[in-house]
């Protein structure tokens, strides 16, 4: 057993897949730099102390895209070890209520449909949340 995980600093992050009217998911290009830079993700953002996972999601989607969100059930919970940390996703549905969708800390934002994600790159990690929203919501 690798005794050294268990000293890795531990991040727990919120993650919104965020669903418009027209059964459209709000997917984001994080910036060049830094972890999966150029890479697209589903939004969202660290947890912080005292915080309860819905109002960390609802805070995080408002300061990163300036758009209102209700946090639904959660979709799924991922661990993941990283180098240097590990994390913890704790990935949320989630449904526009209104604002325009601004790319205040990413560099490009897309509406995009479960048959059309295949053209955009995600961080492996990712791929497992891909996965479960084709089996739940995909077109057969």
């Amino acid at each position: 057993m690798n005794m050294s995980l268990s000293s890795l600093p531990h991040k727990v992050i919120g993650v919104a897949v965020i669903w418009n009217e027209q059964g459209k998911i709000l997917i984001d290009k994080r910036r060049p730099l830094g972890l999966h830079g150029g890479f697209w993700e589903f939004p969202g953002g660290k947890i912080e102390p005292g915080e309860t996972m819905e109002a960390c999601i609802e805070r995080e989607i408002m300061e990163e895209l300036g758009i209102v969100i209700a946090v639904g059930a959660r979709l799924m919970t991922i661990e993941h070890d990283y180098t240097n940390f590990t994390v913890t996703l704790c990935v949320h549905n989630c449904r526009y209520l209104s604002g325009e969708p601004q790319t205040l800390e990413c560099d490009e934002i897309r509406w995009v449909t479960l048959e059309e994600i295949d053209q955009f790159t995600f961080p492996k990690v990712n791929e497992q949340i891909i996965a479960v929203l084709r089996k739940n919501y995909g077109v057969n």
